[in-house]
């Protein structure tokens, strides 16, 4: 039996995904504001703490990360039929997850120019699909 490639995810999708994410993702940071908090007994972090900045980043991303490797998906990209791969098909190793989720730091900072980019491309890749060597592909609709 011969495997048609599956076909590249369209922008709408891949931010529709993004929102559902990034309302999950915020209920973890909030978590980690509350976690903060309590270690700092009940007083507020700091303006500018670097180490909760880092510890932001670091939840982020281990939220895409661990997602993407686990099995390719995030929990809004599972609701959209997305997923990320190696250019053979295979779910991304960490290395490559972590490079993923630096390259979607890149994409973000010029104003989002870096997923933006995705109309531009031949193959619809993101500046972080092309950093990490991944794609995002739209699954079929299960029967």
């Amino acid at each position: 039996m011969i495997m048609t490639p599956l076909p590249p995810a369209g922008l709408f999708r891949r931010i529709a995904a993004g929102v559902y994410d990034l309302l999950l993702l915020a209920a973890l940071l909030m978590l980690a504001g509350f976690g903060a908090v309590a270690l700092l007994d009940g007083n507020p972090v700091p303006p500018g703490s670097l180490s909760f900045q880092l510890s932001v980043l670091l939840v982020a991303g281990g939220f895409y990360v661990g997602f993407w490797h686990r099995g390719g998906q995030t929990l809004g990209m599972a609701a959209w039929r997305l997923r990320v791969e190696t250019h053979t098909g295979n779910t991304p190793d960490i290395g490559t997850c972590v490079r993923r989720f630096l390259g979607l730091l890149l994409s973000l900072i010029p104003l989002g120019a870096g997923i933006w980019w995705m109309l531009f491309d031949v193959q619809r890749q993101t500046w972080h699909d092309r950093l990490s060597g991944t794609r995002v592909v739209l699954l079929p609709k299960r029967k």
